[in-house]
């Protein structure tokens, strides 16, 4: 019987090995390990391939959206609109910040904010809006920016899975004041560890950002804030070098494969995601929803397909959440998705017989 895996990234790495190898024997040939040119290349060519900005390569997705914050002076007492149904990393960004996390609704078919709610939590304390592109979706960012620029809102995206996703021929990462990205490993774009990286609207901006994830410094010794240390260091900068050059490949193989799922997957107990009609899904997840989905996980694993439940549980209802926040939270289509949602496998490599047995193990299933 086929064994289909969540992801396989073996095989993404096999394909382009050589010119990994070759990438990262010329970091070691240098011995520059830490800001050196392949950082500085790397950053110059992601913003290339988005189209724009100022990028500063960072440790992870996560400081990436906390030092956005930090930049715009966001600390103890303001607010920061954003959403529950995401990962963690969204919301310990603000918590460290000081800031409170004021978390909203989502829209029941995007899965990612509803901006129909994002004025009603507004208040003289709001500072930004974080919206996150979620499993490669982008949230509905003309009428974000809109509400954010009548209220001289900052806006952050997280754009940590949506790496190449556009609205109306524009990426996502471009469209607010800062994108934020991860490039742990099974993003679409991923490193051999843990990487991210800031792309912003003004030098100026960027500048702040350099300093930040270098102990605040502008020059060695010279500290101008009180920065951390997450840089994006040569190695991860070398290897994502390579494999940007093969994102729009990549990407599109996973379109494909939504695709397929999508108009195969014939079931009354399984409903895909919606295609979205106004921009761009790169599908770094394909999450389907289903009122059996522990079910559903089991009768999939037992037919040799690997699955995973991501953000089981919201935001608001983590232990945590009490931390830094202000809102009575109310999150019912959150908490819907959150237990109904269940995550194919999906990654550029997978055989059309993986597909296919994905889809016929799906429309085999028949709750008990």
């Amino acid at each position: 019987m086929i064994h289909v895996p969540f992801v396989d990234l073996k095989h993404q790495h096999h394909t382009i090995r050589k010119e990994l190898y070759s990438a990262i024997d010329s970091v070691f040939e240098k011995s520059n390990f830490i800001l050196g040119n392949q950082c500085t290349m790397f950053e110059k060519a992601f913003c290339d391939y988005l189209g724009g900005g100022y990028g500063v390569g960072v440790n992870s997705g996560t400081d990436a959206l906390y030092f956005s914050l930090i930049a715009e002076g966001i600390g103890q007492g303001d607010e920061v609109i954003s959403v529950s149904h995401t990962f963690i990393a969204t919301y310990i960004a603000i918590g460290h910040t000081g800031a409170n996390a004021v978390l909203v609704d989502i829209d029941p078919k995007s899965f990612t904010i509803d901006p129909n709610l994002i004025e009603k939590v507004i208040t003289p304390k709001t500072r930004a809006i974080i919206p996150v592109h979620l499993y490669g979706r982008p949230s509905s960012m003309q009428a974000i920016i809109e509400i954010a620029r009548k209220h001289k809102l900052v806006v952050i995206e997280d754009a940590c899975q949506a790496h190449g996703a556009h609205i109306e021929n524009k990426k996502v990462g471009l469209w607010g004041d800062y994108g934020c990205f991860s490039f742990y490993p099974t993003k679409n774009l991923g490193a051999y560890g843990d990487g991210g990286m800031v792309v912003t609207n003004t030098s100026e901006r960027a500048d702040r950002l350099r300093a930040l994830r270098n102990y605040g410094q502008i020059e060695k010794y010279h500290h101008v804030s009180f920065g951390l240390n997450s840089r994006l260091d040569e190695i991860q900068a070398a290897i994502l070098g390579v494999k940007l050059k093969y994102l729009e490949k990549w990407n599109s193989e996973r379109k494909k494969i939504a695709q397929t799922y999508i108009e195969y997957i014939q079931s009354d107990h399984v409903a895909c995601p919606v295609t979205p009609v106004d921009s761009d899904h790169v599908y770094h997840l394909f999450a389907v929803t289903s009122r059996y989905r522990d079910q559903l996980q089991k009768f999939l694993t037992e037919r040799n397909v690997h699955t995973q439940v991501h953000y089981p549980i919201p935001v608001h209802l983590q232990k945590c959440y009490n931390y830094k926040t202000v809102n009575e939270v109310k999150l019912p289509v959150t908490e819907k998705i959150c237990r109904r949602t269940l995550s194919l496998p999906i990654y550029p490599e997978m055989k059309p017989a993986a597909v296919e047995h994905v889809i016929q193990a799906v429309n085999d299933f028949s709750p008990k």
